[in-house]
Parts: structure tokens; C-alpha cells; sequence
């Protein structure tokens, strides 16, 4: 596989995982504020749930790097 195409894989996984824990961060905020879940919305859940979302969105795709990184410290 041609180092371009090896990077362009890397950044869109990396997009996705940091837009997956935007998504999830939100799915949070309805909760509260939604009657998604239950009626009346429901704050503990939804905060919990927000927080699992800001964690994944600032450090899933750190970890990730640091995979790579590893990787190719590996390869050469």
C-alpha cells in the first residue's frame, strides 16, 4: 500500500473516531434534555453519557496515534 493512501486511511479513521465521540456527547445532551430515554429527560444518564463522549472524542484518537506511532517506529 503507498504511504499516501496508508495516511489518508489513518486520517479518515481518526475523524471518525473523534466525530463518534461528538455524536455520543450529544446522544448525552438529549438525554437530559429530551424525552428520549424517559419523560422529563434524565440528567444522571445523560451525563454520564456526555462525559463517556468528551473522554472518546480527546483521547480514542490520541491513543490511536500513539498505536501508529508505535507501529511504524516497528516497521522500519
Amino acid at each position: 500500500m503507498d504511504q499516501d493512501d496508508v495516511w489518508r486511511k489513518r486520517l479518515l479513521i481518526y475523524t471518525l473516531i473523534r466525530m463518534g465521540g461528538v455524536a455520543i456527547f450529544l446522544l448525552g445532551v438529549a438525554i437530559i434534555y429530551t424525552n428520549l430515554v424517559r419523560p422529563g429527560g434524565w440528567p444522571q444518564l445523560g451525563a454520564a453519557v456526555s462525559i463517556l463522549g468528551v473522554i472518546d472524542a480527546f483521547f480514542a484518537p490520541r491513543l490511536l496515534k500513539s498505536t501508529w506511532d508505535r507501529e511504524d517506529r516497528q516497521d522500519q
